[in-house]
């Protein structure tokens, strides 16, 4: 079994997304403060707060600044959490739990999106919150989508691609094996052949469901709970990680590997493949680069074209403890006007809305657009469970274990397969 479909990608996403309530015994009526939240101020308005993670906020605060000059009466307040995106969590669980509506507008991580939703603590954008979708990417759209609702706004989205040296290898590899194959050339010029993350950390989750997911498996099933890791296609997603890396076509010292380390190698001029963010094009084109002028970018490889990259980005959640949702609706949806989502383009902040990806003036700036492009049209978000979390730690254990021979893959996957189980119960 070779690549699903688009079609049969986000036919998938939604499924899983409509399960979820079956699962988790919630509702969007449910937990700690809600009740019937969702049908109070629906039509509230007034200033409303904006929490996003301070990494971050330098792409939204042009933003906010531009909302608050025409609308002096409906005032965006930013607030800031924590850098660290499990700190971030907690800070907003905490706020949630207690019913509270400290936080109107919430830049949500796009693997939060479902459990937020499960807990009944984001307002519906249906009826009069109902927000124009059409424009949207499609992924961005379904990993916002909880029981057949949508309940938050896609704001930015992000995909890994596949950067390679152009004075090594002229054009991308049509696919996996044409990837491996090429090694050799790297393995000549006394380079690293593929860099990527592999250390046990999210980036490791992110490299294990892409190559899954383009190996045709999945993580979780439909419900979003029933593993399907030991399925054939999902065996072979992960045994083509296990593969490169004991044949040194994934570099040894990936196993250490974050985001940061794969840009430092490429840039560096260390490897000739690297799959990471689009924000390390730019750097790969910086006077400092050893590779400036030599960078290309495509979509990451599978095992008959074209992979299935991990999607990442934010969605903005509105709190049901919000008294003022109208404009926070308003505001959400302010942030997928194109001239926002154009400066996030601008700032290495992938957007959500298709057209910009069309742009030429932007292409001619920042060439990767439409690679990446290609890329999030078939991308897939990670596994849309209300138990990330566990779930998340059972891939990185058990990936982990197998990529550094300490698992056999059967092993693993049995492993990792016990895993995600026992985190529903």
């Amino acid at each position: 079994m070779v690549l699903n479909t688009k079609a049969v990608r986000r036919a998938a996403v939604a499924a899983t997304a409509a399960s979820l309530l079956a699962i988790t015994g919630c509702s969007s009526d449910s937990g700690s403060g809600s009740g019937d939240a969702s049908a109070e101020n629906t039509g509230g308005r007034g200033p409303i707060s904006f929490a996003m993670g301070k990494n971050d906020t330098d792409k939204l605060t042009p933003v906010i600044a531009s909302w608050n000059a025409a609308h002096p009466d409906e005032q965006v307040e930013l607030k800031e959490l924590p850098g660290e995106a499990d700190d971030q969590r907690d800070k907003l669980v905490q706020s949630l739990q207690a019913g509270n509506s400290d936080y109107d507008v919430m830049a949500l991580d796009v693997t939060w999106t479902a459990e937020f939703a499960a807990n009944g603590w984001l307002q519906p954008l249906e009826g009069d919150l109902a927000i124009q979708t059409s424009g949207l990417l499609p992924a961005t759209v379904a990993s916002a989508t909880y029981r057949d609702k949508l309940y938050a706004a896609p704001q930015n989205t992000n995909a890994q691609l596949l950067y390679y040296r152009t004075d090594l290898m002229p054009t991308a590899p049509a696919n996996w094996q044409a990837l491996t194959d090429s090694c050799a050339t790297a393995t000549a010029k006394s380079v690293d052949c593929l860099v990527t993350q592999l250390k046990q950390y999210e980036g490791l989750t992110v490299n294990t469901t892409q190559a899954i997911n383009s190996w045709g498996g999945s993580v979780v099933g439909p419900d979003g709970q029933t593993p399907e890791v030991e399925s054939p296609e999902a065996k072979a997603g992960l045994k083509s990680l296990v593969d490169a890396y004991a044949k040194g076509q994934i570099a040894k010292r990936s196993t250490g590997f974050t985001e940061e380390e794969t840009n430092l190698a490429f840039v560096g001029g260390e490897s000739m493949y690297a799959y990471n963010w689009p924000y390390m094009y730019s750097n790969a084109e910086k006077d400092s680069s050893k590779v400036k002028g030599n960078v290309a970018v495509a979509p990451i490889v599978g095992p008959a074209g074209p992979g299935a990259s991990t999607l990442g980005g934010y969605n903005n959640g509105i709190n049901v403890n919000s008294k003022s949702k109208q404009t926070a609706r308003d505001f959400v949806e302010f942030v997928q006007n194109p001239a926002n989502q154009q400066s996030f383009a601008d700032a290495s902040f992938p957007p959500v809305l298709a057209s910009v990806y069309d742009d030429a003036a932007l292409i001619a700036k920042y060439p990767y657009l439409p690679a990446l492009k290609a890329a999030l049209e078939n991308a897939v978000p990670r596994p849309v469970t209300p138990f990330y979390n566990a779930v998340t730690k059972a891939i990185q254990d058990n990936a982990y274990a197998a990529i550094t021979g300490k698992k056999s893959v059967d092993q693993a996957t049995a492993d990792m397969s016990a895993a995600i189980s026992a985190a529903s119960k």
